[in-house]
């Protein structure tokens, strides 16, 4: 089976340094031995990565996306595992007044030791971690290991501690949730280094961080602050220059003091070239650089690359129940996007390539917004360089999605980290237009009926309840009020269940009545919301990618293997109803792929036709889903391999600025 290529990040910021006064050392560049902690499996030469992808370029184990591997994979996620390495250091860098040792991800339970003493306990996913370790380090004859605990064992530890079940049980740890296996997606618990890791060695002072805070921004004028955050090593006075590409737009004298120190360059820029989204004008963006001093000396510097724009979500009353649309630079926009799940399972491999193709694919069928959803990751920082780009809105969710969390305080506290180092990483893109508490759980509370089948007691249920409230309506919107105050908050995607007719009268609406209620393609023209978050249908992957995962015997729908590569319980029987109901069912396997597709297209081509038919009410379509994590039939409209399934040309054509629609009905037709 032809795999993805493997490719370990250097990093891609969208803050960037580089100066004399900094050293840096790749982890990923020194030379690894991995094993399980029981010594069944030894690797003398590792890459430091994934512990799957490392196990397959070894060879230990075979491609794990082929045939029915990912049921005889899943022991590796049940071990635990551990990275060892012997390293030496430059003097140069040795010498600097302080050495980090950073972790831009560890995947997710890991405990750290260095030259034999533990300097971390990390249980976060999706938090970087940032250590001074300059009295531990020496320049030759250094150790390193790296003990990853499998959070299936922990999840089971904690859960057993509740008085309480969680409905999934993944709830307890802070991991990409799809890596538990959802309704399109297969179980692979992953562990190991997943994103860059290294020394930085660096003395005088460092800027960590430089946001550009949008305080008004028009046709006429942006009034802008540069908040700066630099660490010092000690008190002194300090030149921060702040530029515009080679224009140098203001310098200022700082006292600061030893540690760190919070400063401000406040700014204004006249007739701004203003960022559009696609279709609206040009994403133009800024390159600002702001340079640090010393004694007329360069400290340090950063830059920032971004849009200046306004955007803004519009919820106001009127005579259907209450508006929801996004305003960009004061104009109103309907938006046409699609849902996005990771490229992968193993995170580590997903390369530059994947994603300019994936954002080729997005730009050609005319999308202007991507929601990032909640059960996966805050994406790489290039994910947000390519939509700031190409004008993509993003709607993005924080990481919860699908069940209940633990209210205690460790986890509050873990998940405030979480979001905080998320919102500061990534408030600068001028692609992000909203922040959303969680996917469907507001909805699964009153609709799923988990009270019932999990046997919760009253108590159980305020508690829960209590816990929701504060996690999703105080801690996360007073996190992005602190740190990203021009940008909405909105609590749970969507708002209220397609069950009710409020759903289509305010918020935003995730319509299942097609496939999950398995209503007619018909029923999206009659169920229209005032935006449209999710809906969608499933199809087929292409003959070829089906190729990549089968041998000749697995090709028929009836095959375990075809099974396997479909993740909804009643999957194959909703597309067999619908085929039924609008083709003739076809008996060769190669055909039936291909009406599946063309059914999937009809479902998506109506639906889209119908939201953009009902302009103003409704002002906004994001399918159910862009893309897959694994070969598999989905929702997606682009397979794993970036094949395009038939409904991603329909997709493109229902996309199209000028679209001619037609609407039938008892008295004719209308245009």
């Amino acid at each position: 089976m032809k795999l993805k290529p493997a490719v370990f990040f250097l990093a891609f910021f969208l803050v960037v340094s580089c100066t004399n006064n900094k050293e840096s050392s790749r982890l990923h560049s020194f030379i690894w031995s991995l094993h399980d902690t029981g010594d069944s499996i030894n690797i003398e030469n590792a890459k430091l990565s994934d512990v799957h992808l490392s196990l397959l370029e070894n060879k230990i184990i075979t491609d794990p996306f082929y045939r029915d591997n990912e049921n005889k994979l899943q022991w590796i996620g049940e071990k635990d595992w551990v990275f060892e390495t012997d390293f030496d250091l430059s003097r140069r860098t040795i010498e600097h007044e302080n050495v980090n040792l950073v972790f831009e991800g560890l995947d997710t339970y890991a405990t750290v030791f260095l030259n034999g003493k533990q300097i971390l306990q990390a249980d976060n996913m999706h938090c970087h971690w940032v250590l001074d370790v300059k009295t531990l380090l020496k320049e030759n004859d250094n150790t390193m290991k790296i003990v990853f605990t499998s959070p299936i064992r922990i999840n089971r530890e904690k859960q057993d501690r509740l008085p309480y079940q969680l409905p999934e049980i993944w709830g307890f740890t802070r991991k990409a949730a799809y890596q538990f296996g959802w309704d399109w997606g297969p179980r692979f618990v992953t562990m190991g280094v997943w994103r860059p890791a290294y020394f930085e060695a660096w003395s005088n002072a460092k800027i960590n961080d430089v946001f550009i805070e949008q305080q008004s921004v028009n046709t006429k004028k942006a009034r802008l602050s540069a908040e700066i955050a630099v660490t010092a090593s000690r008190s002194g006075s300090w030149k921060l220059i702040l530029f515009n590409g080679d224009e140098k737009l203001k310098e200022m004298e700082f006292s600061v003091v030893k540690g760190m120190n919070r400063l401000a360059i406040p700014f204004t820029i006249d007739q701004p070239d203003l960022w559009w989204p696609n279709g609206m004008g040009d994403a133009h963006l800024y390159d600002f650089r702001v340079e640090l001093q010393m004694g007329g000396k360069q400290i340090d510097e950063k830059y920032v690359k971004t849009g200046l724009r306004e955007i803004k979500l519009v919820q106001e009353n009127d005579s259907i129940g209450k508006s929801f649309y996004f305003k960009v630079n004061g104009k109103a926009l309907f938006v046409k996007g699609a849902n996005y799940v990771p490229q992968d399972n193993f995170l580590s491999r997903i390369s530059e390539e994947n994603y300019h193709q994936l954002f080729e694919t997005v730009v050609a069928s005319h999308m202007n917004m991507l929601r990032v959803w909640g059960g996966g990751i805050y994406e790489d920082d290039l994910f947000y360089q390519l939509c700031d780009e190409n004008g993509i809105l993003v709607w993005q969710d924080f990481m919860f999605a699908g069940t209940i969390y633990p209210g205690d305080s460790a986890f509050v506290e873990n998940v405030k980290a979480e979001a905080q180092q998320n919102i500061e990483r990534l408030r600068n893109h001028p692609s992000i237009a909203l922040w959303c508490g969680n996917n469907e759980i507001d909805e699964a509370w009153h609709n799923w009926g988990w009270q019932k089948s999990l046997e919760y007691s009253k108590k159980d249920s305020t508690e829960i309840w209590n816990n929701y409230l504060n996690l999703f309506e105080e801690v996360l919107p007073s996190l992005v009020k602190k740190y990203h105050p021009t940008c909405d908050y909105w609590p749970s995607s969507p708002s209220n269940g397609w069950g009710t007719e409020k759903a289509f009268l305010e918020g935003d609406v995730h319509y299942w009545g097609v496939w999950w209620g398995r209503e007619p393609f018909s029923s999206y023209e009659k169920y229209v919301g005032r935006f449209n978050s999710e809906y969608g249908f499933q199809g087929m992957p292409d003959l070829k990618t089906i190729d990549e995962f089968t041998i000749s015997k697995d090709r028929n729908l009836g095959s375990e293997v075809m099974n396997i590569h479909q993740k909804h319980p009643f999957g194959w029987e909703a597309i067999q109803q619908y085929i039924e109901r609008d083709y003739k069912v076809p008996n060769d396997f190669a055909d039936y792929v291909y009406v599946s597709q063309l059914l999937q297209a009809k479902g998506l081509k109506t639906a889209i036709e119908a939201h953009r038919r009902a302009q103003p009410r409704c002002m906004g379509t994001l399918y159910w889903q862009l893309n897959d994590c694994w070969p598999v039939t989905s929702w997606s409209s682009v397979d794993y391999f970036g094949r395009w399934k038939a409904s991603q040309y329909a997709v493109k054509e229902a996309y199209r600025m000028c679209l001619v629609s037609f609407e039938e009905h008892k008295d004719g037709m209308d245009i």
